[in-house]
């Protein structure tokens, strides 16, 4: 028999990197908030690979901690091997990367969640969802029903999943967790937009069982450093990576094989990444390749499983096998978990605003692989976003909303929000047009006056986050000013660099500018030069080396902001607008752009549409409508 539980401003359905993120969030604005999972001892779980950050999704880390979000902090707590990939290309795609003790992880975040006031953390099953007047009603399958003013949905890959290995399939979440069956209906009745994506993991071998002494080491950075600007001391590295390759002989076994792969013999339905395909579909759509290449990594310090990166499938257990011990170092490997694939609903996400709550139901949100997307960080971001606009709608608050010049958060959300997508999302620098401003080296500047002025930056941070701008002011301004008179040394090493002699004094910021040079290289010739950090002397560099990018940049990102400013009520009715073209009000009709900039970014709505949107909206706006 149903009985009434407890009354909160904002529920989470799901305890993973989103839900985390918005519970925490939203409990820390001032909302009394709950939680709910399917299993607490698998808070924070990391089912697809034991690693946080990357390629762009470093980016995403620094950004939610500027934010105030807790995953920075959490990954420093927990990495047993950290590097700074890309380091030979420029700054905008420096991206950092750190293995991470996984269980350790999830004990961390679930212990977070624990202790944050104004947070219950609940093990429950929600099976039922609807709204009544203003308020959301949450059954659990022990039929006890708990009320919020607005709900998050964080379900990663638990809602409908089903697991593929071959010939097999049966109901599961990931790592053999319950599935989360009934909310889809009940998202159903809601008219929530469903369809299937899909996912895989790779296996994970016993370490004992690898012969690593014919494999490449991959070790971890000699400097680490840390995602969190709250860390004071950089995480140590415990542990080293190897890699190999798959072969001819790798390849036979796949294609010999292919027909028994679930995605090759129509068994599953839903989309799979793109940009993180199997290894089935690797060998398939790259036959040209000779070999793909494959890390192996640690899971943890106190465990001797190793995952096998690069090498998702969904091919039977024996085949999964056999391809395995084709590899150089694994020819004697034991499984100790298959890979498999797992096939899961998820909303289409342009039924969402930017805010993240969707445009038909009030105080709903969405966040992370429910929304489309992939990866931790991903979900990680959302959960943040979705989190802090779940509370303020709550409080009767004004939405906060990034735009796609402020962060890669921003432009993961405007794409999804703005663009959709037809296969699981993955955040890459090459999104943004706006990569040499949205560095990950400066999204503490970028950011933190927003975690701090809505209340997730303590005073503290934010202090030290003005004294480090304060520096950098001084320091850019002494170099402009400050003269570098020839001298053989310098010219010694100027010649050693490839860059041209001095005959007469310049000033220290134009050979900073210079490719070849670079800040601390110029330090014995700079007699007046303070001690910085090296994140201030960073900074210095930077903005004085790409100032004259920097400055074209910024001109376009003040031309967007120009039309972002330019809003579109609620209320527009396209199909009433002259010379708008078909395609163009089919698409802003499906969208529901919230501003012109947003409009101009949908695919299908050219330069001329915007401009008879504009007319329109000019005069909607003299005529007193808008």
């Amino acid at each position: 028999m149903e009985y009434f539980a407890k009354d909160y401003d904002v529920a989470v359905i799901g305890a993973g990197h989103a839900g985390i993120e918005a519970a925490l969030a939203a409990a820390r604005l001032g909302a009394s908030t709950v939680v709910f999972t399917i299993n607490l001892d698998w808070v924070g779980n990391m089912p697809c690979n034991p690693s946080i950050g990357g390629t762009s999704k470093g980016h995403l880390v620094r950004e939610i901690d500027a934010l105030g979000g807790e995953m920075g902090i959490a990954a420093d707590k927990n990495t047993i091997q950290t590097r700074m990939l890309n380091l030979g290309k420029g700054p905008a795609v420096h991206s950092l990367r750190a293995q991470i003790d996984r269980r350790e992880y999830s004990k961390y975040m679930k212990h977070a969640l624990e202790m944050q006031e104004g947070l219950d953390l609940k093990q429950a099953e929600i099976v039922d969802l609807y709204k009544k007047d203003s308020k959301f009603f949450l059954k659990t399958r022990l039929e006890a029903v708990y009320s919020a003013k607005t709900v998050v949905l964080a379900t990663g890959t638990f809602l409908g999943g089903r697991v593929y290995i071959g010939e097999v399939s049966y109901e599961s979440g990931p790592d053999g967790m319950f599935p989360a069956n009934e909310l889809s209906a009940a998202l159903k009745r809601l008219s929530i937009p469903l369809r299937r994506f899909k996912t895989g993991t790779p296996s994970r071998v016993n370490r004992r069982s690898v012969d690593f002494s014919s494999l490449e080491v991959q070790y971890g950075d000699k400097e680490p450093v840390p995602f969190s600007y709250s860390t004071e001391h950089a995480p140590e590295n415990t542990a080293v990576c190897y890699i190999t390759y798959t072969n001819e002989q790798t390849k036979k076994i796949i294609l010999d094989n292919i027909h028994r792969s679930p995605l090759y013999s129509g068994k599953i339905e839903g989309v799979g990444p793109r940009y993180c395909p199997s290894i089935e579909d690797k060998i398939v759509r790259f036959s040209e390749k000779e070999r793909h290449q494959l890390f192996i990594e640690p899971c943890g310090a106190d465990t001797e499983e190793l995952y096998l990166q690069g090498m998702s499938s969904s091919l039977p257990e024996d085949v999964q096998l056999k391809f395995l011990r084709s590899i150089k170092g694994l020819e004697n490997v034991e499984v100790m978990r298959t890979a498999y694939a797992i096939e899961y609903d998820c909303v289409d996400p342009l039924a969402l605003k930017s805010s993240l709550e969707f445009g038909n139901i009030e105080g709903f949100f969405g966040a992370g692989q429910f929304n489309g997307s992939s990866g931790y960080e991903e979900a990680a971001a959302q959960g943040l976003i979705a989190g802090i606009n779940a509370a303020r709608k709550a409080k009767g608050q004004a939405p906060f909303v990034l735009d796609r010049a402020s962060s890669y958060i921003g432009t993961l959300i405007d794409d999804l929000v703005t663009k959709g997508c037809s296969d699981p999302y993955r955040m890459m620098t090459s999104r943004s047009e706006y990569r040499l401003l949205l560095r990950q080296d400066n999204a503490d500047i970028r950011l933190m006056k927003y975690g701090y002025e809505l209340g997730l930056v303590p005073q503290e941070r934010y202090d030290a986050l003005l004294e480090k701008e304060r520096l950098i002011a001084l320091e850019i301004e002494r170099t402009k000013s400050t003269a570098i008179a020839p001298s053989d040394e310098l010219n010694k090493l100027l010649a050693e660099r490839g860059t041209a002699p001095m005959t007469t004094g310049i000033k220290l910021a134009e050979l900073i500018k210079r490719p070849q040079l670079d800040y601390a290289c110029l330090a014995p010739f700079d007699k007046g030069r303070p001690q910085l950090e090296k994140s201030v002397a960073e900074q210095v560099e930077i903005t004085l080396k790409y100032e004259g990018y920097i400055k074209r940049q910024q001109a376009k990102v003040d031309e967007m902001r120009r039309l972002e400013v330019k809003k579109i009520p609620e209320d527009t009715d396209y199909n009433e607008i002259p010379s708008l073209r078909l395609e163009a009000r089919e698409k802003l009709s499906r969208v529901r752009p919230e501003s012109v900039g947003q409009a101009s970014r949908i695919s299908g709505v050219s330069p001329a549409d915007i401009s008879v949107l504009l007319i329109y909206l000019n005069k909607r706006g003299r005529s007193g409508k808008c």
